[in-house]
């Protein structure tokens, strides 16, 4: 019997798994060295550091001080300011500094009283072949106590978000000492606790300006490993994504009969930083959550994707809400509030890894195909096409597919970048979904775009 076991074992070691096409000779690699050094640059001691300076301002609150040097959100602004200012100064002025400033005016929100200004802290790392196509990553810098309108009391926001500002400097530190295609922002939101004010703004100002947006990264919270279930782990993390609900009367091609919202932008950016953690970071497992955000409560990606951004939160996995929004005080044994020692470094310095692979990847790649339509209806064959994507080191395309209930793509061919048109044989198109990515020779890929049209 022990035999018969062992022999079963080695025939099902050496079965072939899932069929998946075989790309021809010549395709880029799927790893890029130098996106793992730029990983493995990420340093957790610098992370602390900034997150100790936006602690020792005592509160961030947006209607705290802002005329100190020592206390207030003003005074965190002007730090992160310098602090971009200084980075940038250390790769010969690669960064636009500059403050993103709006208005926000009594009656918007019972949480401002006053007409208050609001102010953003923006890093533009200009592309040098697609200038005009960004991908972003922010956290918020206004902190926050028990009381919404408490604005002195001590509001360290050691977690939130000071780990997710601090992970978009970091960030800038590593990756403004490299160029790439397109360009990289690098942003502190506030006004997020009073409204999602900042990023509202940052927002509007990006579709003023007619940006090509090729992905949102919000980090809101990325060092907690000590959640409110009791759970103590730091090797996955949470990416949240989805369109908001469409209106009622949207009668569009995909949303009837293809894939509709699991399949849109922020869904496909998901899955890309997915695979960027899973092939860069160590130790570090992605959770895929089909939702805007969590039950009753949202961040900074959602103004971006009401506008038809591509956004995602991405964030700890484990929550502990003792340590949010809360007065620092210890009743009944239990400790409460958003200090410093409840911060684990190592683990924010692998979700500002994953952000790093993410938008390394994204800006160095091509940008995605437009217009990919698709055909097969009542046929043995899935052909796919779409419009050539102008880049100068393309290597070509991907073509991808995976079962209608599987989460993330399972198999993909490569094709050459003369190639716009390309029919899966023996694929039924009933089965499955679709998409293309453009990927260049070095294997950098654009997000995959869901076919939003039948082939005539």
């Amino acid at each position: 019997m022990l035999r018969f076991s062992a022999f079963l074992l080695v025939c099902l070691l050496l079965a072939p798994g899932p069929a998946t096409a075989q790309s021809p000779e010549g395709a880029p690699p799927d790893y890029d060295p130098a996106i793992q050094s730029m990983v493995e640059a990420v340093d957790a001691d610098r992370i602390e550091a900034d997150v100790q300076a936006m602690v020792d301002v005592h509160t961030r609150h947006t209607l705290s001080d802002t005329t100190s040097d020592e206390r207030g959100v003003g005074a965190a602004r002007r730090w992160l300011k310098a602090e971009f200012e200084r980075i940038s100064e250390a790769c010969g002025g690669c960064l636009e500094v500059k403050y993103q400033k709006t208005v926000v005016e009594a009656g918007e929100t019972d949480r401002i009283p006053s007409a208050t200004p609001v102010y953003n802290v923006v890093a533009i790392q200009r592309g040098t072949e697609h200038p005009d196509r960004y991908v972003l990553m922010g956290g918020h810098l206004d902190s926050r106590v028990s009381g919404i309108m408490d604005s002195t009391s001590r509001a360290p926001g050691a977690n939130d978000d000071a780990s997710g500002v601090a992970g978009a400097v970091e960030a800038a530190r590593v990756l403004s000492q490299h160029e790439f295609e397109s360009s990289i922002v690098y942003v502190g939101y506030t006004g997020e606790e009073q409204g999602l004010f900042g990023s509202t703004h940052a927002a509007e100002t990006a579709l003023e300006n007619d940006w090509t947006m090729a992905g949102v990264l919000n980090n809101d919270m990325i060092g907690n490993i000590e959640g409110i279930s009791g759970a103590i782990e730091n090797t996955t993390f949470r990416v949240f994504s989805q369109r908001r609900p469409p209106d009622l009367h949207e009668d569009t091609w995909s949303t009837r009969y293809y894939g509709g919202e699991n399949d849109g932008p922020s869904r496909q950016l998901a899955r890309y930083v997915a695979t960027q953690a899973e092939t860069y970071v160590r130790h570090l497992d992605p959770i895929l959550i089909y939702r805007l955000d969590r039950f009753g409560r949202g961040g900074d990606q959602m103004p971006f994707v009401d506008r038809g951004f591509p956004g995602v939160r991405i964030m700890e996995a484990h929550e502990n809400y003792n340590r949010q929004h809360q007065d620092i005080r210890t009743e009944d044994g239990v400790e409460y509030g958003d200090t410093i020692d409840k911060v684990n470094f190592g683990y924010a310095e692998k979700l500002t890894g994953v952000n790093v692979a993410t938008m390394a990847s994204i800006a160095a790649g091509p940008p995605r195909p437009d217009s990919v339509k698709i055909g097969g209806a009542v046929a043995p064959s899935t052909t796919l096409s779409w419009t050539p994507v102008d880049h100068k080191d393309l290597a070509g395309y991907k073509v991808y597919w995976r079962r209608t209930a599987a989460p993330r793509w399972q198999h993909s061919t490569f094709v050459p970048a003369d190639t716009t048109q390309h029919t899966l044989k023996n694929v039924v198109i009933d089965n499955w979904f679709f998409g293309v990515a453009a990927v260049d020779e070095e294997g950098h890929e654009s997000p995959v775009v869901f076919p939003s049209a039948l082939r005539d």
